[in-house]
């Protein structure tokens, strides 16, 4: 093997690594929260880091198969982020804002 080669096989070595420690992480993240957004987040990560690690492995054996599957995950995640975005910005629209309790316990307003 020539020294090209063994530095390729170390670089592909420390980001897969660095992937699998990445992954370990946002598993904590996604099983912390504390918010729905933060979960949310965290799952457009994975997809990403699901992305990295097939662009690891088709480095690591120099073949382009996964480039497809790479573009199809990265549209699936792009959506999924829009649409957690929009019904993030629907939900917390001034109008659909819980309204304070009267004094007496009661609502404001028609229900």
């Amino acid at each position: 093997m020539s020294a090209p080669e063994q530095i390729d096989r170390i670089l592909l070595t420390t980001a897969v690594v660095l992937i699998v420690v990445a992954g370990a992480l946002l598993l904590a993240r996604i099983w912390r929260g504390p918010s729905m957004l933060d979960r949310a987040i965290s799952l457009d990560v994975c997809a990403a880091l699901i992305i990295a690690g097939l662009g690891a492995k088709s480095a690591f054996a120099r073949d382009h198969f996964y480039f497809p599957i790479m573009l199809v995950l990265a549209f699936l995640g792009f959506t999924g982020s829009v649409g957690i975005a929009r019904f993030i910005a629907v939900r917390d629209r001034p109008g659909n804002a819980p309204r304070p309790p009267h004094p007496d316990g009661t609502q404001e307003g028609p229900q």
